[in-house]
């Protein structure tokens, strides 16, 4: 996260201050820094914490490349400053850590050495501790400008038995540039920063009884009410933050809890580049897992108030995966993966084109397209699964309906792919159907043996597929003009498998392009045939088979983006700009 964090302090004497600040550094750290160790020290103590290395190396260069502290500094004049102003020692370099994950060193000491840096941060302790404060001084607020930054403050007191009051006045800011990020992460902001700022007024409470137990100071300032208050402090009006809470490793360890902070807050919360609207299958895939989820919070309420029966019922979502208990819809991604590897599969369409032909192949392909019943007779259900999760990367998700397999017929309304044992009767009426496409798998014989075109692929060349259909798609019909760049696809060799991949993405979603617009056009706006057919000429859809692609095409538009035509047609406002 792009921002600084720093520690302030309302000095009685010389006002608001910075104490101590931590910023996180992209490039490499100025010249000098962390290349050596403090004198005496020759070994580096590390420690992991965060997926941060907190390294106690300390920077060992002077905040303006070599210079003095007083004459290059920004920081203010060691004679501006008190015990109370100062949270380093003199010549003390600071710390550094480094998040290995993403090569960013986050670095802590008194002041920003960058001039543009200490103003900002200034001008940020200035407001937090002066007019930028919430009812009763103590709490976080939110302020700041596109010029200075924008700063989450929270002001608190600590208790100190020498102050006036008995307490001093602190604050823990945070500034960046981003307005809208630093307001998300107002809650976690909130909370981290709120531990860190009990852990100090606990240590120094301690720290405050045991100094009013030993040596009472308000009895001793009763006594003496008319003595000038300033010179009963004996030197100490301005105590450090180390004194008050008895904790020489303060620093170190408020550098440790603003490094995590600046990382968890920068971690929590991250931006995503959205290249356009989401795609159709997109919507559909989220309304399905909506809906599975309704589902399975609909059974988990039914198995509340009813029995576990011995034979459980069939549901509506059941139904689909018929026959073996062991087949489903989404099938174990390991046990998958290892089907891959040891069974016989189709793995693209391009080896399915090898496998089946170019002719059957595109008849398959043709009735794919059009929406037709698809159905395979094999033994292998691991087969008939790999050539469903081919063929349906063809076809828009809303329009794939799938019953892996299945020991009996199932009517085309209630699935597009259909797999069955070899057992099993179809119709005669679908047989001789145009609306279906029927591919068995048999053993082959020994003289229909295609040759081996891969090393694994042995077990796909016992098998012959024999592609039947009661409308053979004719080699000469045009088709689809889909179909014709898929397979310009397929066949041009140059491409490999994960470039014809992507290019099915781009052909369907171009033509789901096309179906939205028929979509409005005629289902939303209800134009006349004749515009429509101008309409489908425009479109370059005018032919018979395109046609019937888009038709059923339309029946995978997702329920959001119906339900959003309608809701604009309906609305007063849209009426309103038509006329």
């Amino acid at each position: 996260m792009n921002a600084i964090v720093a520690l302030c302090h309302f000095c009685e004497l010389h006002g608001p201050r910075t104490l101590f600040c931590t910023e996180v550094l992209h490039s490499p750290l100025p010249q000098g820094a962390g290349s050596g160790d403090i004198s005496g020290q020759n070994e580096q103590a590390e420690e992991e914490e965060g997926g941060i290395q907190m390294s106690s190396r300390i920077r060992s260069h002077s905040p303006a490349e070599g210079a003095s502290a007083d004459s290059s500094s920004p920081g203010p004049k060691k004679s501006d400053m008190c015990e109370g102003c100062r949270s380093l020692a003199g010549g003390h370099p600071g710390y550094v850590s480094h998040d290995k994950e993403t090569s960013i060193k986050y670095v802590s000491h008194q002041h920003p050495n960058h001039p543009q840096l200490f103003s900002i941060v200034r001008q940020a302790c200035v407001r937090s501790l002066s007019c930028e404060v919430c009812p009763g001084r103590e709490g976080p607020i939110f302020f700041g400008d596109e010029q200075h930054g924008f700063v989450f403050s929270h002001t608190f007191f600590i208790k100190d038995s020498l102050a006036r009051g008995f307490q001093r006045w602190y604050s823990i800011i945070t500034i960046m540039m981003d307005r809208i990020y630093l307001i998300n992460s107002w809650p976690f902001l909130l909370g981290k920063i709120r531990g860190i700022i009990d852990e100090l007024q606990g240590k120094a409470l301690k720290v405050f009884e045991a100094e009013q137990f030993g040596c009472p100071q308000r009895a001793q300032r009763m006594n003496t009410a008319f003595t000038p208050f300033l010179h009963q402090r004996n030197g100490n009006a301005a105590r450090s933050l180390t004194s008050l809470t008895n904790d020489e490793n303060l620093w170190a360890c408020l550098h440790t809890s603003f490094a995590w902070l600046l990382k968890a807050c920068g971690s929590r919360l991250t931006e995503k580049l959205l290249e356009g609207a989401p795609t159709e299958d997109t919507l559909v895939q989220m309304e399905k897992l909506a809906d599975l989820k309704e589902e399975s919070e609909g059974w988990d309420g039914s198995e509340e108030e009813e029995k576990p029966s011995s034979q459980p019922d069939v549901g509506e979502g059941q139904e689909l995966s018929k026959g073996s208990p062991e087949t489903s819809l989404v099938p174990d991604c390991n046990s998958w993966n290892v089907a891959h590897r040891r069974l016989s599969v189709f793995r693209s369409l391009r080896h399915m084109r090898q496998v089946l032909g170019a002719s059957a192949f595109r008849m398959l392909a043709w009735h794919v397209l059009m929406g037709n019943q698809v159905i395979w007779k094999a033994q292998d259900m691991d087969l008939v699964q790999s050539a469903f999760d081919v063929l349906r990367t063809m076809l828009p998700v809303g329009c794939v309906r799938i019953i892996p397999y299945s020991e009996q017929y199932e009517e085309a309304y209630r699935c597009n792919f259909l797999g069955l044992s070899p057992h099993v009767q179809i119709p005669p009426h679908i047989l001789a159907s145009e609306f279906a496409v029927l591919v068995e798998v048999r053993a082959a014989t020994r003289s229909s043996l295609y040759p081996t075109l891969f090393d694994d692929e042995q077990s796909l060349n016992k098998y012959e597929f024999l592609v039947t259909s009661g409308s053979p798609v004719a080699a000469d019909r045009v088709g689809p003009t889909i179909l014709n760049k898929i397979e310009a696809a397929l066949t041009n060799q140059n491409l490999s498998v994960d470039v014809v991949d992507q290019c099915l993405v781009c052909l369907k979603e171009e033509w789901m392009n096309k179906v939205k617009v028929l979509f409005k056009f005629t289902k939303v706006d209800s134009r006349p045939k004749e515009d429509t057919q101008k309409l489908l000429s425009i479109l370059g859809a005018a032919e018979e088979d395109n046609v019937k692609l888009l038709k059923f095409w339309m029946t995978g538009l997702s329920k959001t983006y119906k339900s959003h035509l309608m809701s604009t047609v309906r609305s007063p406002t849209s009426s309103e700009c038509r006329n």
